[in-house]
């Protein structure tokens, strides 16, 4: 029997949240997006849900059981997490996927370092990014109204227009937890009530559009920041991840800094990185520095009065400037920081023109390759942007046009038409390519510009061998390993996958050519 007592030196604070309340208060302010999830996508995200959270609580049960610990799986943490995660996952998700990231957010990032407050990342995130890394296929499919697609960012990140109010409401697709409206009720109910603090989430929102604004190619386009705002998880990790009392500061000036930095490094990640879908690595990234940002950003102790203060100092002066206060680390990074953003605008002033015409250049030398008799390019814009962005027809699985030109020769006679399609059907990715066909349907050749599959096996797609078989066939559509004549393509062997996608794409834009362009509109 113990009958220790901590006995320590006033003042002290009580307080009726207890951390049994606070996880079980959280977990009601993520039923609204759960219940847009499960709404819209039916019951698979139901079971993507349960799945998690059951092997949450599940496995922190019997690590307790199995090491003797007293039973924390009962304080809600572990369902906390277990919903964390089922929110940031495809309701498409193999029911395998939610199950190894809850018992790897459990076991090995929470138990393994001591349990609940000994974690040094977010559980829920490190999971997903685990899984991410480990089964990146499985994290990618998206289906919106049964049909595949790709989420909303990705579109947006290829330049394709998107539905802010569907994003909104949570029924343009994507993860589980992407209603922004459902998310909204309950973050803002958690500040409200104070159990999160709104230096952090108001903070990640700022420094996210902030950078955009400046650095993400449209300004303050309302429209083009609301659309970021409302995909790719930022508001999710805004309000429920990065506001972890774990690991974020404990200054609120510290939280603060934490939370622009989380935001400026996820639009960073949204404007230069190739994953459009990345904002929890953010906030994994700014979680190891929050140890560092606790160290030189101290918070005032807790009834430390400016008498006191003055007194302290020996002299009775007034409390030092902000300035003087805040560490010359800080200060040194803040500075670097102003300055590195001050050059990085300048340069791209400065250069802009010349990337411009690179990239003028560089989209001729695409055209040209796939339609080479041609001397100039139209864009044809209309019947692109009727598709609006959407997955093309009914026929070629995950398929979208990204962009059509008209070729002409020297004399102004039509010569044939460079189509860009991309599928996202590859093994590993999404698969890029021009289709050229000439005026009277013949498709003249293929050419990637974007192709990242298995070495020795999908990346022999972009070989002679495989894409030379196109050139010069005019058929209705090709079909892989059946069919006789130039309608046959030769699959790569060990390739399947990424040999279908390739000529779905291909026949998506004969499709397109013949319903429309055929006729040189």
């Amino acid at each position: 029997m113990s009958n220790t007592l901590n006995i320590s030196s006033g003042p002290h604070v009580r307080n009726k949240w207890t951390t049994r309340l606070i996880m079980h208060v959280v977990l009601l302010a993520m039923l609204p997006a759960a219940a847009v999830g499960i709404y819209v996508n039916g019951l698979k995200a139901l079971w993507v849900i349960l799945a998690s959270m059951i092997t949450a609580v599940g496995t922190e049960f019997l690590f307790d059981k199995v090491t003797g610990r007293p039973d924390t799986w009962k304080d809600g943490s572990a369902l906390v997490t277990g919903m964390m995660l089922a929110l940031t996952l495809s309701a498409d998700t193999p029911l395998y996927a939610p199950i190894i990231g809850a018992i790897f957010a459990i076991l090995v990032v929470k138990c393994a370092f001591g349990g609940l407050g000994k974690n040094f990342v977010n559980p829920a995130l490190a999971a997903r990014c685990f899984l991410l890394i480990s089964f990146p296929s499985a994290m990618t499919v998206f289906t919106v109204d049964g049909v595949s697609s790709a989420t909303p960012v990705a579109e947006l990140s290829a330049g394709n227009v998107v539905n802010i109010t569907r994003m909104f409401l949570g029924t343009a697709g994507g993860v589980i937890g992407s209603s922004i409206i459902a998310l909204l009720v309950g973050g803002l109910v958690l500040w409200a009530l104070d159990i999160i603090r709104g230096q952090i989430c108001f903070s990640v929102l700022g420094g996210f559009v902030l950078f955009l604004g400046l650095f993400g190619g449209k300004g303050f386009d309302p429209y083009f920041l609301l659309a970021h705002l409302c995909g790719g998880g930022v508001v999710l990790g805004a309000f429920f991840m990065a506001t972890d009392y774990v690991t974020s500061p404990v200054s609120r000036l510290g939280q603060t800094v934490y939370g622009v930095f989380i935001g400026v490094l996820g639009a960073m990640f949204r404007v230069m990185g190739t994953a459009a879908d990345s904002f929890s690595y953010s906030i994994i990234i700014a979680n190891l520095f929050v140890p560092l940002i606790d160290t030189y950003i101290i918070s005032k102790p807790y009834a430390f009065r400016k008498r006191a203060t003055a007194i302290r100092s020996g002299n009775g002066e007034p409390k030092k400037p902000l300035l003087k206060r805040i560490p010359k680390p800080v200060i040194a990074l803040a500075i670097i920081a102003l300055f590195s953003g001050l050059a990085l605008s300048g340069a791209y002033t400065v250069t802009k023109d010349t990337i411009d015409a690179q990239k003028t250049a560089a989209n001729k030398a695409a055209y040209q390759a796939v339609c080479p008799d041609a001397e100039t390019f139209t864009s044809l814009d209309e019947p692109v942007a009727a598709l609006n962005g959407e997955v093309y027809g009914s026929g070629f699985g995950r398929v979208y046009i990204n962009e059509a030109v008209k070729g002409v020769d020297a004399n102004g006679d039509l010569v044939g038409y460079a189509i860009s399609v991309t599928s996202s059907e590859g093994y590993d990715g999404n698969v890029t390519m021009y289709v050229g066909i000439s005026a009277d349907g013949t498709v003249s050749s293929i050419s990637f510009t974007e192709l990242h599959e298995t070495p020795g096996k999908g990346m022999l797609c972009g070989e002679p061998a495989f894409k030379d078989q196109f050139n010069g066939a005019k058929v209705s559509a090709f079909t892989l390993n059946s069919g006789s004549g130039d309608e046959k393509i030769d699959g790569v062997s060990g390739a399947t996958k990424t040999s279908s996608a390739v000529v779905n794409a291909v026949n998506a834009a004969l499709d397109f050519y013949r319903t429309s362009l055929k006729g040189g509109e």
